[in-house]
């Protein structure tokens, strides 16, 4: 049966299963979960203790025009290494694994397209973790800092820019993964693009405190979509809501077609190894 022959309503139930197998292998690995929310809370005191001595007496300092006081920017601290954690887990794609093993070729054969299966995967193994970052918010909060959205209607914008936020990470890591199909192995691939992703995300330093050059580079590219865009939304520090979430869904389609680009090619070159 090809892909063409199933109905919306098939395909969909195809994905939510494929999501629903990674979320079920995802919560076997539960001690790895918690030492990786150990190192989270972590992250986040020492944020907090590096900003607390960066700022100076007056608690308030400029970031491109805009005031920042210290307990906002502990605020920004603590939502963006939360925010970051639950939508980058350590596996960044399924791809290179399978193409590795030569699973590929089964996923292949399957009567739904090929990147939509390893996208949906991904999706499972980030919302696996949900649970665990929920019960672990509170101790962020605790050891970090947080404030209330500027408004209700910035945290409705919030909630929503968090799904093309989602999107486009998801994206991204599967842009990485299926370059697996020209070189087997992406680790040193994975390891560069965690650095560069974390950086113009946002999810160190915001976007506010970089210099104007800097800031305009990271304003041209996805990653600031995915941390500090939703972050400076339920801030009050993004202009107008509707722009700006617009941008993020402009994204979604470029990467979207990106990946679809690369994976017409790749499926021309399939290259297996021990399967």
């Amino acid at each position: 049966m090809s892909g063409s022959a199933l109905t919306v309503r098939q395909r969909l139930a195809a994905y939510a299963g494929l999501a629903k197998i990674q979320i079920s292998a995802q919560t076997i690995y539960r001690s790895n979960y918690l030492v990786s929310l150990l190192g989270l809370l972590f992250k986040v005191y020492l944020l907090k203790e590096v900003w607390v001595a960066a700022y100076p007496h007056s608690r308030a300092t400029m970031g491109h025009g805009q005031q920042i006081s210290l307990s906002a920017q502990i605020a920004y601290s603590t939502l963006a290494s939360v925010q970051y954690f639950v939508f980058n887990p350590w596996t960044l794609s399924g791809i290179p694994e399978r193409v590795r093993n030569g699973q590929v070729a089964v996923d292949l054969a399957r009567p739904v397209r090929y990147t939509a299966q390893m996208t949906f995967g991904q999706a499972g193994v980030m919302i696996a973790g949900l649970p665990f970052v929920i019960v672990a918010l509170p101790f962020a909060i605790l050891v970090g800092g947080a404030e209330a959205p500027a408004s209700a209607g910035a945290g409705l914008g919030y909630a929503v820019s968090l799904v093309p936020a989602f999107l486009i990470t998801l994206l991204t890591g599967s842009i990485v993964g299926i370059t697996a199909f020209w070189t087997l192995e992406t680790d040193g691939t994975s390891i560069i693009y965690r650095m560069v992703a974390q950086f113009f995300a946002g999810a160190l330093v915001p976007l506010w405190f970089m210099p104007g050059w800097l800031e305009t580079l990271a304003s041209w590219l996805p990653f600031q979509a995915t941390t500090y865009t939703p972050i400076a939304i339920y801030m009050g520090k993004s202009g107008s809501v509707v722009s700006t979430i617009g941008l993020q869904c402009v994204w979604v389609v470029v990467l979207w077609l990106i990946l679809r680009l690369l994976a017409v090619r790749a499926l021309r070159r399939v290259a297996l190894q021990g399967g």
